[in-house]
This record gives structure tokens, C-alpha cells and sequence, in this order.
């Protein structure tokens, strides 16, 4: 079996990128329903859910909805789909364009925090406002090069 990747990050925050111009969480735009971009599609997964998934669950299953793969071959997928690098949520548009922090708890489960909020505030502080333990911050990767 091939050994497995993984995105996901621990006690964690990935803070908006250094270059990022947003003041506040923005909900990516729909431009259209049918075909949902990948900032939209993991917006809605994350912010619908906050704290159930990890972010591979997030990654794999934005990538598998995007490319139709039915549910019977998606264990499998998801095998293959690891089984080599993935971008993190780092690469995200949530944090590069968008606005939204990203928390990993100690299950690497993830949710949303909009740049401006206290809540934002204090994790980029390097404390969970949740239960005050400390978090690792990561900034999300620049727009630009």
C-alpha cells in the first residue's frame, strides 16, 4: 500500500495570508450553482459543519464532488488520492482572498473564524479562544508570488 499524505494540522491556525486585502470573512461567491468553485465548495463543507471534518475530509471530498467520483469508489479514491501530496488548506482562497482563518483542533477537525473578530484575534495570539490552550499560527500562503 502506498504510503499517505496528509493536509491536516493539529492545534493549529492558519491565519489569511500576509498579502491578503480582506477586512472581513466574505462568503466566496456563487457564480454559478451547478458548477460551485473550490473556495465555495469548502467554504460551505466547513461553515455547514464546523469542528466535524478534518481537512482531508474537506480536500478529498471537495475534489471528488468537483470530478463526480460516485460514492461506491471513494474509499479507494481516497487511498489513491493520498497515496502523493496535496495542497493543505494554506493554499485555500478562504485565506488568501476570502477572509477566514482556519482552526485545527487536537483532532485536526476544522472551522472558520472571520479576520476581524475577537475570536480571530485571539487565535492569531497563538490561544484557542475555545478552552485558552495554545495554538501553532501558520499564515495561509501569499496570492502572489
Amino acid at each position: 500500500m502506498p504510503a499517505e499524505h496528509t493536509t491536516c494540522y493539529f492545534d493549529t491556525f492558519i491565519a489569511v495570508a500576509p498579502d491578503s486585502t480582506a477586512e472581513s470573512g466574505v462568503t466566496p461567491p456563487v457564480r454559478d450553482p451547478g458548477q460551485l468553485s473550490v473556495a465555495s465548495r469548502t467554504f460551505q463543507m466547513i461553515a455547514d459543519a464546523p469542528y466535524r471534518f478534518t481537512s482531508d475530509d474537506v480536500v478529498f471530498t471537495v475534489w471528488a464532488d468537483r470530478r463526480g467520483v460516485p460514492a461506491e469508489e471513494r474509499e479507494l479514491a481516497r487511498v489513491e488520492f493520498f497515496s502523493k501530496g496535496q495542497p493543505c488548506l494554506r493554499a485555500s482562497d478562504l485565506g488568501k482572498r476570502y477572509g477566514w482563518g482556519v482552526h485545527s483542533d487536537s483532532a485536526g477537525r476544522v472551522a472558520l473564524y472571520a479576520v476581524g473578530t475577537p475570536e480571530y484575534d485571539t487565535f492569531i495570539a497563538g490561544i484557542s479562544p475555545l478552552d485558552g490552550r495554545p495554538v501553532a499560527v501558520k499564515k495561509a500562503m501569499r496570492a502572489s508570488r
